[in-house]
């Protein structure tokens, strides 16, 4: 049975996705880049820690009695938050992340990516309304019920929700669709920062610091949004594929054209060996990103302001102009994350997924080992370049790893098999800070200069690369014997193999009708091929306003950044 002559479905089953002849497939892309940009703010929270911590005492964060208990404080009203414990809402971003795309990424599959996107929108914006009240009731329990939980499952859902139907769209730019979807995720805490600061300033009284207010006004932007993306996702139809391209499997044997089931995928050696490409490469980058101003601060200390003096010596004012340096650094570095998705993998389309993460690795082995030179050496241009790679690798290896599963275990199911590697992040995100904070920690314990206690750290990081390379070039084909038949693949997409041979080879009841048939399909075409010219217009100012719509705030985020960025040089 055709799509046209399929029973009328509800509005969001995956059914009412399917794309009509002749859609664009690049209105897709800003769809998934208008839920990614909203979700991504999730790296951008830091910026409602420290008025969060001053709500009760205003000016002065009003601490907790010492003697009061871990669970009084949760429900303390007369008292302020500290940072740590607000810090915890991040850790539950990402824990639930990963979590929640192992768990849902089957459904995706059967559900589709409009009605995950849309559960997606609500988790996300319902839980910053949760947490809005949670801030007026000076309840952090409901902070890290609203953003860090529900909203962590909006993230996992919002996430994965794009990325196998990016890659069906884009099978011959199976990378760069990808990329541009995940570089959304990159790039929204450059949008909802600023956005958020601007709307704290706007909604801050002498009674309080706006933060409530803030979070129900992005809580409505942002479902405006992640619906309006989510409306927009198309899956393309049965066997369509773009004109006049044809795979080219033949040509790399690690790329299949067949399909792995999602419980056989996660039981192979391959499934674990890009599990732990992931999670190395990750928890490299995140640990420095998570440092990235202190780690400047302390290593250069005056010479970022023409001083020869260590970061100790420095007076208060000194110090503040270091961290407004030190924030063109962060900037900066969040730049090169974002442009490192999109760039990275693209070039995979070209260069295949195992080579470029063995450069991410190779080259993240050199980078890391250099930076303590490059410290010693006092050379800033040369320690900020490094570390501009490291992120864009970083970055990259996010946006690649979709289409590297891809290439492994085929199409069918991997969104589903994407979400449950997600698990890797989760555990990256808590080991890499670790893993830095604490060695951090343990050298200035043990009398460490401030100048030199990130250098064990960056051999220790260059040792966790290593291990990522092994593991990368140990990915080999998946066996034969693992790969579904087609009569599978056709039980699992609803149908069956059998009836549409049988449709397909089913005589003609007179040479007549056979004529009457095939004039009415050649009339259906022309009828067609004339409508698709007549809306062709149209499809070029949607698309135009598709794109305007994510590009116009991202190049505002952008231009924020590089302004913060250019302090850095000054």
């Amino acid at each position: 049975m055709s799509v046209a002559a399929m029973p009328s479905r509800q509005f969001f089953s995956r059914e009412r996705s399917v794309a009509a002849p002749g859609f664009n497939r690049w209105l897709v892309p800003p769809a998934a880049l208008a839920v990614h940009l909203c979700i991504g703010m999730a790296y951008g929270f830091s910026v409602f820690w420290l008025p969060l911590s001053r709500v009760v005492g205003g000016a002065e964060p009003k601490a907790c009695p010492a003697d009061m208990g871990f669970f009084a404080t949760v429900f303390a009203t007369s008292c302020d938050w500290k940072i740590s414990m607000l810090g915890w809402t991040f850790t539950l971003f990402f824990v639930f992340l990963g979590s929640s795309a192992a768990v849902f990424g089957h459904w995706l599959e059967t559900a589709g990516p409009r009605k995950a996107g849309l559960a997606a929108s609500v988790c996300w914006c319902g839980g910053l309304l949760i947490s809005a009240a949670g801030v007026y009731l000076h309840q952090i329990w409901m902070l890290w019920l609203g953003s860090g939980v529900i909203g962590g499952i909006g993230l996992g859902l919002g996430y994965i929700s794009p990325v196998s139907t990016l890659i069906k769209w884009f099978p011959d730019r199976r990378g760069m669709a990808t990329g541009m979807a995940i570089m959304g995720f990159g790039g929204g805490a450059m949008i909802g920062a600023p956005l958020a600061d601007r709307l704290m300033s706007f909604y801050a009284t002498p009674g309080s610091v706006g933060v409530w207010q803030t979070f129900v006004t992005m809580a409505a932007i942002y479902f405006v949004f992640m619906v309006g993306g989510s409306l927009g996702y198309r899956v393309p139809r049965e066997g369509w594929k773009p004109e006049g391209w044809a795979p080219t499997t033949a040509a790399n044997k690690m790329v299949t054209s067949r399909h792995v089931h999602l419980n056989v995928a996660w039981k192979t050696p391959q499934f674990w060996l890009l599990w732990a490409v992931l999670m190395l490469n990750v928890s490299a980058g995140i640990g420095v990103l998570g440092m990235a101003s202190p780690m400047l601060q302390e290593v250069f200390g005056g010479k970022l302001i023409g001083l020869d003096i260590g970061f100790s010596e420095l007076d208060a004012a000194q110090k503040a102009k270091i961290a407004a340096i030190a924030a063109g650094f962060t900037g900066l570095l969040s730049l090169c994350n974002i442009g490192g998705r999109l760039a990275w993998a693209t070039w995979s389309d070209k260069l295949g997924r195992k080579t470029t993460y063995a450069i991410f690795f190779i080259l993240g082995i050199i980078l890391y080992s250099a930076a303590p030179f490059a410290a010693q050496q006092g050379n800033i241009v040369l320690f900020v370049l490094f570390f501009c790679v490291i992120l864009s690798m970083y970055g990259g290896g996010f946006a690649t790893i979709p289409a590297y599963l891809a290439d492994i275990f085929g199409t069918h199911y991997v969104g589903a098999i994407h979400g449950r590697l997600l698990t890797a992040w989760s555990t990256a995100g808590v080991l890499g800070p670790v893993l830095v904070n604490y060695l951090r920690d343990y050298q200035l314990d043990h009398g460490v200069a401030r100048d030199a206690v990130y250098n064990q750290t960056m051999y220790i990081l260059a040792g966790l690369l290593v291990l990522g390379l092994v593991c990368d070039l140990a990915v080999r084909p998946v066996a034969e014997k693992l790969f579904m038949t087609d009569e599978e693949v056709a039980a699992e997409k609803k149908t069956s193999v059998a009836a549409v041979v049988a449709e397909e080879k089913e005589p003609h009841a007179d040479f007549e009708d056979y004529v009457e048939e095939g004039q009415a399909a050649e009339a259906a075409a022309a009828d067609a091929r004339r409508a698709a010219a007549a809306q062709n217009g149209n499809s070029r100012i949607l698309l135009f306003a598709a794109w305007a719509a994510v590009g116009i705030p991202l190049a505002w985020g952008v231009s924020i950044t590089l302004q913060k960025t250019f302090v850095l040089f000054h």
